[in-house]
């Protein structure tokens, strides 16, 4: 079963758009967008993590979203997510605070928040997160992934995409590569 991952999306949050500069005019033409865009790679039996804010400030309800939706969604909570949860938590096939996967022999540390080392990230573990909507584009740091929406065109990205970009990092974590202890500590 092919897995994806996405954050921050944000469902009826009119105000992000200006936050964000997202090249939306309003809520519903962002989260039409975001729909369509979901879809075209979705397909209803994929498997998809979100990594957190899925809706927010809304006057529809998390279940307006999740139907129009394919695959079967994941929620690592964020912290926009309160609402959902105390009224949807059931609409989606898991709901953790943080998520370790294994797909495809690829260990992943799923969270809503960047984590600067994470479990096996000195075994080549990746670490995905949003929350910072794309404030740390400029700085990758090892095997982690900002894959939320504002960093990838509005839409979730697949595995074999995360590694053709993670492929490319340096491992700042790997044996040898620690710094020096210091005698008087």
């Amino acid at each position: 079963m092919p897995a994806f991952f996405i954050s921050d999306t944000h469902f009826g949050h009119e105000n992000i758009i200006k936050t964000c500069n997202r090249p939306f005019a309003n809520a519903d033409e962002r989260d039409e967008a975001l729909i369509a865009r979901w879809n075209e790679r979705i397909s209803p039996g994929d498997c998809v993590y979100h990594l957190g804010d899925f809706c927010y400030r809304n006057a529809k309800s998390a279940n307006r979203y999740v139907e129009r939706l394919n695959g079967t969604v994941h929620l690592v909570t964020g912290n926009h997510d309160r609402e959902t949860l105390a009224e949807h938590a059931g609409l989606f096939a898991s709901v953790n605070l943080m998520l370790e996967v294994e797909i495809e022999s690829q260990h992943i540390v799923l969270c809503h928040y960047p984590i600067r080392e994470w479990h096996g990230s000195w075994r080549r573990a990746w670490h995905l997160f949003g929350h910072v909507h794309g404030r740390l584009d400029r700085e990758p740091h090892g095997y982690s992934l900002d894959v939320g929406v504002d960093s990838h065109d509005f839409r979730p990205w697949s595995v074999n995409e995360i590694a053709s970009v993670l492929e490319t990092r340096d491992n700042p974590f790997k044996a040898g590569r620690r710094p020096p202890v210091s005698k008087g500590a």
